[in-house]
């Protein structure tokens, strides 16, 4: 009978619906595997490592490529550590003759500071065809034809693969590609001030690309680079100019991790960047994991790198990290997890969603789902909610090694400027936008008002009233307090502009933000900063523009106010207050001083700062040097130093060994799962809902013998 065989159809239809097999997001024969599951919501654009320096891009290069050194996982401050090489390398310092000279010598005797980096022997390269040879030595994929290249869609339809050793003159090979024309590193201008002949090098890498066809693969063997040379296999030499002491924080970064010349030519042939092989696409790495999958529009998957050379876990961190079960796996060989699969989630709701199901290891914490997941207890500290606390979800929180700013072109006639007046004028600004009540309404309290462009867990940074910022702030009964609007108003008076009106010719004080959809944000975060400029009766124009706009405005000094943020590159002060050094005024040297902030008191303190140590005898001298500097900024307000973001992080029970980290990002093999414990909790959280299918039984019970009767009269009367 058609009718009943469509009711039993339909029943078997919704007991398959039911079925948590259905529910589940991942294949049936990844069940039960040690693979870690997260997402990523913007699309890494570069994973080449001269190119790379985002952090949506750093989440799989610093898994994939090993430089020379590495941050301790646990430890905090962050401490430099090997990773390829033997030790962390200290400098030796010359004079202008090639003397050698004492550590403690003058920075003005110091010509030269030389960095000897030797390579630790038998580390070796992930599997790859650029390392496939013949029986004579000979690389098997070197010379492709376009037509020996049309059935190769991605690395995995070459047959055969190879390997070799690391040796030193892979790490010189990639600091050369700094220098190529055609790459564009963000850090060759940086660094061609640094390393000698670097400039020199780009120069004449630029002549040849120009002398050759486009396209062409450019051997950078050719030529010298001579303040980097071989000393011997295993070995390494970087010549500096100058002392440069936080040098070393770059060598942990995938700048200067290894790229093989013979990779290098693979990806160079004729044909190969049409298919997407190339080494942005598909990077090769001497570290735990490689790329195995790669479509960032919807999923990214590392797995473990077999020739991986092997390290452990440490056994040492802070206090409370062995409370905290962070020292249970010490020694134990690294990685633990055996593939990582990364989904694209371009939406919070459906990434919130799988991750209460456990179907992602670990989460952020969007503002849709803030409330869910956390509460703020009385005294302002943060609580996770009794449904996260039931499923044994744990909160990771840390203050971010960042600032979002909103900075004062000083070259600007209004508001830039270290007279009297237009630093009252700044001050009076930076009282009045409230970064507490920002925080508060926009960020769910995940952040800290700033107070210097220093974050917390950078050396110079200050808790309590030292750290305070006594032109903002009044310290009251033991914590900072922001000064009444009066003050702030009578600041505007002294500069000139009493009541938001010029004291001479009645005008109205406008003033002009640029911003980008990606900067100060939405229309409801302007308006609450359109008020907060109200305040004070100045009327705030807001000029959005997209990014390439916007930036160029900058690099013109044709902005008045702007908004900004940056992340820390590596741990140490310098890397903050050189954002308003005259040395890298935006509009005289092209630098990253967006301001344009030149005071020369400022500028010599930060000269005598940067090359500095902060440990040893000389860490105090350098803290001194720093409290003034801050003083400074704090009194010419070149910035309106708004926060330094929190970082919330949620994990399942079963996700072991995560710590908060903000500079070392080569963190997936400390990462462990029990996934035996994470599949039992996965199905006891979606089990198959079985009252729909019930109410349908029912329903096909008390209908089925009525239509079958009435299906059976209407026949009988035909």
């Amino acid at each position: 009978m058609p009718l009943l065989r469509l009711a039993l159809l339909s029943l078997l239809s919704l007991l398959a619906a039911c079925s948590s097999e259905q529910n589940e997001p991942y294949p049936t024969a990844e069940r039960g595997k040690n693979i870690l599951y997260s997402a990523f919501t913007d699309r890494p654009k570069h994973l080449d490592p001269v190119q790379s320096y985002t952090e949506d891009e750093i989440t799989f290069t610093a898994q994939i490529y090993e430089p020379p050194l590495q941050y301790h996982y646990l430890k905090r401050p962050y401490t430099l550590i090997p990773a390829t090489s033997e030790a962390v390398p200290v400098p030796r310092y010359v004079d202008a003759q090639g003397g050698e000279l004492p550590a403690d010598a003058p920075v003005a005797q110091i010509a030269h500071s030389v960095y000897e980096i030797r390579i630790r022997p038998g580390i070796r390269y992930q599997p790859h065809p650029a390392f496939a040879t013949d029986s004579a030595g000979e690389p098997l994929y070197r010379d492709l034809s376009r037509e020996q290249l049309r059935a190769i869609e991605t690395l995995a339809d070459f047959p055969k693969t190879g390997t070799r050793e690391l040796v030193a003159d892979d790490y010189i090979y990639e600091i050369k590609r700094l220098a190529h024309p055609r790459l564009h590193s963000p850090i060759f201008s940086m660094m061609a001030e640094r390393i000698v002949g670097l400039r020199e090098l780009g120069t004449a890498l630029q002549g040849e690309a120009k002398a050759l066809p486009a396209g062409a693969w450019l051997d950078l063997d050719r030529f010298p680079l001579t303040g980097v040379t071989r000393v011997d296999r295993y070995t390494y030499r970087i010549t500096l100019r100058g002392k440069y002491p936080q040098f070393a924080y770059w060598l942990a970064m995938p700048f200067f991790a290894p790229v093989p010349r013979e990779v290098d030519r693979f990806y160079s042939q004729p044909g190969m960047a049409e298919k997407n092989l190339t080494l942005d696409w598909y990077p090769v790495g001497t570290g735990p994991f490689m790329l195995t999958h790669n479509n960032p529009n919807s999923r990214m998957v590392l797995e473990r790198n077999p020739n991986f050379h092997g390290e452990t876990y440490p056994c040492t961190g802070e206090p409370g990290d062995e409370a905290a079960g962070l020292l249970a796996d010490c020694g134990k060989p690294l990685p633990f997890i055996d593939k990582a699969v990364f989904s694209r989630e371009k939406e919070s709701i459906p990434y919130w969603n799988k991750f209460l199901q456990g179907y992602y290891d670990a989460s952020g914490i969007s503002s849709d789902s803030f409330d869910q997941a956390v509460r703020l207890g009385v005294g302002g500290d943060v609580q996770l909610s009794d449904e996260m606390r039931e499923k044994g979800i744990s909160l990771l929180t840390s203050v971010r090694a960042s600032i979002f700013y909103m900075g004062f072109n000083m070259l600007d006639p209004v508001v830039g400027g270290l007279s009297e007046s237009t630093t009252k004028l700044r001050q009076a600004l930076s009282i009045v936008i409230d970064q507490e009540e920002f925080i508060s309404i926009f960020m769910n309290g995940r952040g800290i008002a700033a107070t210097s462009p220093l974050p917390p867990g950078i050396f110079g940074y200050l808790e309590g009233e030292a750290g305070s910022n006594p032109v903002v702030y009044d310290w009251v009964d033991g914590r900072a307090q922001r000064k009444p609007l009066a003050v702030a108003k009578q600041l505007l008076a002294e500069a000139g502009w009493p009541d938001g009106r010029n004291a001479t010719s009645g005008e109205p004080l406008v003033l002009n933000l640029d911003t980008t959809s990606g900067g100060m944000g939405d229309k409801s975060r302007l308006d609450w900063l359109t008020r907060q400029f109200a305040k004070l009766d100045i009327q705030l124009v807001v000029r959005s523009t997209d990014f390439n706009r916007f930036q160029e405005k900058v690099r013109k000094g044709a902005v008045q106010l702007y908004y900004l943020g940056w992340n820390a590159d590596y741990p140490d002060p310098e890397n903050f207050l050189f954002l308003l050094a005259g040395s890298e005024g935006k509009v005289a040297k092209s630098g990253e001083n967006a301001s344009n902030y030149a005071n020369p008191e400022f500028d010599r303190l930060f000269e005598r700062m940067k090359n500095m140590e902060s440990e040893g005898p000389r860490g105090a001298e350098r803290l001194a040097i720093i409290r003034q500097s801050i003083a400074l900024l704090q009194h010419d307000a070149p910035w309106i130093y708004g926060f330094h973001p929190k970082s919330y992080t949620l994990g399942h029970v079963w996700l072991h060994n995560r710590k908060p980290t903000d500079v070392g990002n080569n963190i997936l093999k400390y990462q462990r799962l029990d996934v035996a414990q994470r599949q039992r909790l996965r199905q006891e959280w979606n089990r198959p809902v079985l009252w729909p299918l019930a109410a349908a039984l029912v329903l096909v019970a008390v209908l089925l013998p009525a239509v079958i009767g009435y299906r059976r009269r209407e026949r009988g009367t035909a």
